[in-house]
């Protein structure tokens, strides 16, 4: 395993270096505008120098609640000048759970957009935060609140802080599955060795062209849609909603997009969408990369068949780990695996023990590498639980093949365990997926006087589809122990999910041991 070497030491450098060098080169595209890499470190700059002027200085925090836009990407170049740290925050969160990551975080100054106005003005953000500059629109203009175009039409200057690879430069807070969100404090060799790791596997240069249409907040998108194409001079198509979705393929066409980055449910909806013969015939796209959730199986065959010219990668990541971890390479992907460890990066499949198990077992899933975040902010016993010997434990069951493939079985905590032996969900669940009329799934588990615990399976049926549970668990029986077949199917319209699509299983579980007469 070699080490990686950077380009660059922080994200202003890597700006500053484009705009120097490439300035008439195109950075973002946004609708019908096109911001080049010279325009767009001028903008930096300006941003930075209102950033500076208000107090900004090496350590602070800036904390964005921010729609996608090409602001977001100004407001994260532009802290990295002055040496703060960037706290993303989850659009969805409510004005409770934004008070509690402006508070722990410690941030400063917020930069919202407008379209948030409700959750700000109803959170702490008023009374805490030393300023809010608001992206998309002002209703109100005094001391505490500005807005973007004032905030960069000021042209205040500043020297840019050195900051270096060990420096922090983003606190992305988990999703909080269990208890309050944690801070992971990430460094900037943290994120920048996605940048590098991932260009150098994907063959991503100054020639491709990125779309970003996943919430530039998630750690994901923010590593790989974002950084890794500033990284290599590249283009980012910038789409700020996914409604109307046929939106999406009309700017990948006329941009000319090569990487196209999405979740599951993107991609569910992109393998039954009929799509126009002019956009299967001139689109671009060599490379489609699957994060944040499974993959169904059902979906990944439709995709390929689908688009015969273009390569589906599945991959796998954390917050904790900037956040990519493993993906499919180029020229060997093998279904239901997200791959090999990335280059310069370590897997392991460990017990309880920390002990490495032989190929094939089933472990929890260990990483090593320059991805490992720095620890929680404000939680040193959580840091000792989660990183041991330089080691990230992901809390992540799998499995590994000869050649190093990594297979995810299930999260650790999702575990069901009947009788004393383990149930594995995603194993269950990838089966009602394939079954006619279902749309998505999840098996969650259940207390159970006689077995401790039994599954119990949620599904989402396709539109206008009911599946038909009897004919279900036949299906379940031909290719499953009796012990494994869920005990109750509820359907559901909606299964609950975050911002990536990802399954919140404790809300099923919450609801259902809250209601008793549930309908079956």
């Amino acid at each position: 395993m070699g080490a990686l070497q950077y380009r660059y030491n922080n994200f202003y450098e890597v700006v500053f270096d484009h705009g120097r060098r490439h300035p008439r080169r195109k950075a973002l595209f946004v609708g019908e505008k096109t911001i080049r890499y010279g325009e767009l470190l001028k903008k930096v700059d300006a941003f930075a120098g209102t950033l500076h002027h208000l107090g900004i200085e090496p350590e602070d925090r800036v904390a964005l609640f921010m729609r996608n836009s090409w602001e977001f990407i100004v407001a994260v170049l532009a802290i990295s000048k002055v040496g703060g740290i960037t706290v993303p925050i989850n659009t969805f969160l409510k004005a409770d759970e934004l008070s509690y990551i402006l508070e722990d975080s410690g941030a400063k100054i917020l930069i919202a957009s407008a379209v948030h106005e409700k959750v700000v003005h109803d959170s702490i953000a008023g009374e805490k935060m030393e300023r809010i500059i608001w992206e998309g629109g002002l209703r109100l203009a005094d001391e505490k609140n500005l807005s973007f175009e004032e905030a960069l039409s000021q042209n205040l200057q500043c020297k840019p802080v050195m900051r270096t690879l060990d420096d922090l430069a983003v606190f992305f807070y988990t999703s909080g599955t269990t208890g309050k969100p944690k801070g992971a404090m990430l460094s900037y060799k943290n994120i920048l060795s996605n940048a590098e790791s991932g260009s150098r596997l994907l063959h991503i240069t100054h020639r491709d062209r990125t779309i970003v249409f996943l919430p530039m907040f998630h750690a994901f998108t923010f590593s790989i849609g974002l950084i890794l194409p500033l990284y290599v001079g590249g283009g980012i198509v910038i789409i700020q909603s996914l409604r109307p979705f046929s939106n999406i393929f009309k700017q990948a066409l006329l941009k000319r997009v090569t990487i196209f980055f999405g979740v599951p449910d993107v991609y569910n909806a992109l393998a039954k969408a009929k799509l126009p013969w002019y956009f299967m015939a001139f689109n671009k796209i060599r490379i489609f990369v699957s994060g944040a959730a499974p993959l169904q199986s059902k979906t990944l065959e439709a995709m390929r068949a689908k688009f015969r010219r273009a390569k589906m990668l599945e991959g796998y990541g954390l917050s904790e780990s900037s956040p990519a971890v493993c993906i499919n390479p180029l020229h060997k992907q093998k279904d239901r695996s997200v791959g090999p460890a990335m280059p310069g990066y370590q897997v392991k499949i460990v017990d309880e023990n920390m002990v490495e198990l032989p190929r094939g077992e089933v472990g929890e899933i260990i990483l090593f590498g320059d991805n490992v975040m720095q620890g929680y902010l404000n939680r040193p016993e959580a840091t000792a639980e989660t990183i041991i010997n330089g080691w990230l434990c992901t809390g992540d069951m799998g499995t590994m093949d000869e050649e190093g493939y990594l297979y995810i079985v299930d999260r650790k905590k999702d575990l069901i365990i009947s009788k004393g032996i383990n149930i594995y969900p995603r194993e269950i669940e990838d089966l009602i997926d394939r079954f006619p009329g279902v749309g998505a799934s999840a098996v969650i588990g259940i207390p159970d006087e006689k077995n401790g615990e039994v599954p119990v399976a949620y599904i989402e049926p396709e539109e206008g589809e009911r599946p038909d549970v009897t004919k279900l668990k036949a299906h379940l029986r031909e290719h499953l122990a009796n012990f494994k077949i869920p005990r109750k199917f509820y359907i559901t319209e909606a299964l609950p999910k975050n911002a990536t699509g990802k399954v919140l299983k404790r809300v099923l579980k919450e609801q259902l041991l809250q209601q008793e007469n549930f309908e079956e």
